[in-house]
This record gives structure tokens, sequence and C-alpha cells, in this order.
């Protein structure tokens, strides 16, 4: 028996179920700030188009999220509209920076199940 094989399947594994655990919660808590935006939770779990009502609760047009798709520019522009978000929501920018654009379903679950209200800015 080949246990290289084995041990292998099993990272396979374990490592699949994570990123589905971690989609799980990623699209749970944007549900939530998509609701609290006033959008239907539904959007958040479809992979793209959570990224056209994402750019639209930061309070840009929906063609933005074809900027998404430039590579280098994607990175600038997830920065961009992780600001305009969390300012949308009353948060700052190093909590946007950090939270919202590094560690989004820590950033997301504190919106969308904390205090913060929706108000464009």
């Amino acid at each position: 028996m080949d246990w290289n094989l084995i041990s292998d399947q099993i990272a396979s594994t374990n490592s699949m179920w994570l990123s589905l655990a971690l989609y799980v919660l990623y699209a749970l808590t944007m549900w939530r700030v998509f609701v609290k935006a006033g959008y239907a939770g539904i959007l958040a779990l479809i992979p793209i188009v959570n990224w056209i009502f994402l750019v639209k609760v930061a309070g840009m047009s929906a063609w933005f999220a074809l900027l998404y798709l430039i590579p280098i520019v994607n990175i600038v522009f997830a920065i961009v509209v992780a600001v305009k978000e969390g300012a949308n929501f009353g948060k700052g920018g190093l909590f946007s920076f950090f939270l919202l654009w590094m560690l989004p379903f820590i950033g997301h679950l504190i919106i969308g199940f904390g205090s913060a209200t929706y108000r464009k800015v």
C-alpha cells in the first residue's frame, strides 16, 4: 500500500472541506450584508453576480464589476470597493483595508451580524 498516495488524498479531501466551509461562511456573511444594503440575500450565493452587487453596495455602477476580470487592476479595484463599502457602513479605512479586503469573511461577518447600518455616502 502506498502511504504517500493515501496521505495526499486525505490532505486533498481536508482542503476541499475547508474551502467549502469558508465559502459557506463567506456566502452567509455576504447574504447579511446584501440584506442590510437592500438587495436580495440570495444574490450572495451566485459567484460572479455577487461581485456585481458588492460593487453596487459600494455605491458604484455595476459595470465597474468588469474591472475584476483584468489582472493587477482587480487588486486595486478590490481595495477601492472595500474602502467604499466600509464607508457606506460607517467603518474607517483601516477596517476596510484589513477586514474587508484582506480577510473579507471576518469583515463581512462583523458588518453583517453587527450593529452597522447601511447609508450610502
